[in-house]
């Protein structure tokens, strides 16, 4: 008996599938991306160190690089450089948490509401306009000048752009994808969760980022407060003792150190976000 299928001719692998070597492969070139991102600080530095040389400040009001590394390492010989960044970094850090919290328990209650949002919202956009420093009396007032006062400060810095954006992002989800929510029985708290917060999602890490920002500017302002540790104190301390290669150190490491806390939620943001239909660069 013949084996009808051995009669059947085949084609080629090469001829049934395309050659996987054919297919377009993207092209990824982060370091020419981190390259990039290294240009402005090196002409920045190539500025600062031709102001030295030029003599257009004195020394004792714009120091040299050099100066100024000399300085972190002189604070790093005696243990005190990464305990100032450590303590800060952890001021930010609680005062992210709570200030964050907060705003989106309340931006999800205001968005959601439209009697809390008459009630509440008109009161929360009049305190927003209280400079920083009003604060720091009135808290010192309240509660010493231990932590708490500091951490409160830094988030009551964290909680508007995180509250204005969340609820700004609510406000713009589509009416239609709500309505289709209820149709399917969703209520109050799982409408929220599952499909309100989602939708805004990218406004919520719009705002997290401007709060996480907000919250190292609001830490020189918090490290006032009777603070002993801390790059807001090396601020202070470095005025108060002429110390201009202090000063531009703690800066340098205040923008060194916000710039990585805002790397670290910038890859949590792309990873949450990677279903929104965005321009990628």
């Amino acid at each position: 008996m013949i084996n009808d299928r051995a009669t059947i001719p085949t084609a080629p692998a090469t001829q049934r599938f395309p050659a996987r070597a054919s297919l377009p492969v993207p092209v990824r070139r982060p370091s020419l991306r981190s390259l990039r991102a290294l240009i402005v600080p090196l002409l920045l530095l190539g500025l600062w160190q031709w102001l030295v040389e030029r003599e257009v400040y004195r020394r004792s009001q714009l120091p040299a690089p050099l100066d100024v590394y000399n300085a972190a390492r002189q604070l790093e010989s005696i243990d005190q450089l990464w305990i100032h960044i450590q303590i800060s970094t952890e001021r930010v850090f609680q005062g992210f948490l709570w200030g964050a919290g907060i705003a989106i328990a309340m931006g999800l209650l205001i968005g959601l509401s439209g009697l809390a949002a008459g009630l509440l919202d008109p009161t929360i956009q009049a305190i927003r306009s209280i400079p920083s420093l009003a604060w720091v009396p009135l808290f010192v007032l309240w509660m010493g000048i231990g932590e708490q006062p500091k951490i409160t400060l830094i988030a009551l810095g964290v909680f508007f752009p995180v509250y204005t954006n969340l609820v700004s992002g609510i406000r713009q989800v589509d009416r239609k994808l709500l309505e289709a929510a209820s149709a399917y029985g969703y209520r109050r708290i799982s409408l929220a969760g599952e499909v309100v917060l989602p939708a805004a999602l990218p406004s919520l890490f719009t705002g997290l980022r401007l709060g996480l920002a907000q919250g190292w500017l609001f830490l020189v302002a918090a490290e006032l407060i009777g603070a002993s540790q801390g790059l807001g104190f090396l601020l202070l301390d470095g005025q108060n003792s002429g110390r201009a290669d202090i000063i531009v150190m703690s800066i340098i490491f205040l923008a060194i150190v916000g710039k990585l806390t805002d790397t670290l939620l910038q890859v949590v943001e792309h990873r949450l976000l990677r279903w929104t239909d965005t321009v990628k660069r």
